[in-house]
């Protein structure tokens, strides 16, 4: 057990940390080089699982399996659960939005669009005439090619939390207990940006603690999704829907009054509580089972003393 652990983790967090060094080093979340070096980031969780799978030495079509790079047993059910986290994780998002402005802590403004106005203002771009019309396109081909086109990245991660590593929690710790250690430790992994204050510049390096309570709860979601299908695509899908439509629905707000990302919108205490009911309720109602692991793990089935350690 400990043995691919620790393989897995140290190259998914080492190299994390080396990816966003120039970021520590230069310009913190201010760096032009931000968004190259975050995506480069969301790789590293892959290369923990392949080099597990290099001391397997496992056949990498029964590795894929194991790994839910397949479309899991019921390919009717992972489709469906595709679409489902298609469309539902922008829904989610966009009633977190709505949660918000309900409860007074947004101050929507979708007449002039004044945040994001004066986003764009700050970047030095142009503002369209028809700012509505441009908003309502931003969230379409968010939702819609969001999924597609944060396909490749997203896989980087979710291959490793979701595909590896939340089945093995899962079958030695427990359903419940392998999905919040999983979101914990996705969480964690974040750090190097984290202490920088990426997704709650005003908590600081305190985001780091922060974030990692968004990831457990909506681990528990994206974590559900892999172990209800057995594949890793759902998980994909919801994660990719998730980067893709957050932002956007936080620039909704009103300029005179910034929405406090530590307590509006999916990321904030009211998307908490709206992943912890969907959560409970998904699991209360839809219960998954943890996998039973393999007669010999993959990983140390060439390995008789790590298997007895185990």
């Amino acid at each position: 057990m400990k043995r691919p652990l620790l393989i897995f983790i140290v190259p998914a967090f080492g190299l994390s940390w080396a990816a966003a060094l120039p970021l520590w080093l230069n310009g913190g979340l201010g760096s032009p080089q931000l968004a190259g070096l975050a995506t480069l980031m969301m790789f590293t969780p892959a290369v923990g699982v392949l080099g597990v799978w290099a001391v397997s030495r496992t056949p990498f079509r029964e590795w894929a399996t194991h790994t839910g790079l397949t479309l899991g047993e019921r390919k009717g059910r992972t489709g469906l659960l595709v679409l489902a986290a298609w469309l539902g994780v922008p829904l989610l998002v966009l009633l977190a939005m709505g949660l918000s402005a309900a409860v007074g802590l947004v101050s929507l403004d979708l007449e002039e669009f004044s945040l994001l106005r004066a986003a764009l203002e700050a970047r030095g771009m142009q503002v369209p005439a028809d700012l509505g019309t441009v908003v309502v396109l931003q969230l379409v081909v968010a939702i819609a090619a969001g999924p597609v086109l944060n396909a490749i990245p997203v896989l980087g991660e979710e291959w490793g939390w979701r595909g590896w590593l939340l089945p093995r929690l899962t079958s030695t710790n427990g359903m419940v207990a392998g999905l919040l250690m999983s979101g914990a430790i996705w969480g964690l992994w974040h750090a190097p940006l984290t202490l920088l204050g990426y997704n709650y510049p005003r908590l600081g390096s305190w985001a780091a603690l922060f974030f990692i309570g968004f990831c457990v709860l909506a681990g528990v979601l994206i974590g559900w999704l892999r172990l209800r299908t057995g594949s890793v695509w759902p998980a994909v899908v919801a994660h990719g829907s998730l980067n893709a439509v957050a932002p956007p629905a936080l620039l909704l707000g009103s300029a005179a009054a910034p929405p406090n990302e530590v307590l509006a919108g999916i990321t904030g205490l009211v998307g908490w509580v709206l992943l912890a009911l969907v959560g409970a309720v998904l699991l209360r109602f839809f219960p998954v089972r943890p996998p039973q692991p393999p007669t010999a793990d993959p990983a140390e089935r060439h390995s008789p003393s790590q298997a007895a350690e185990a």
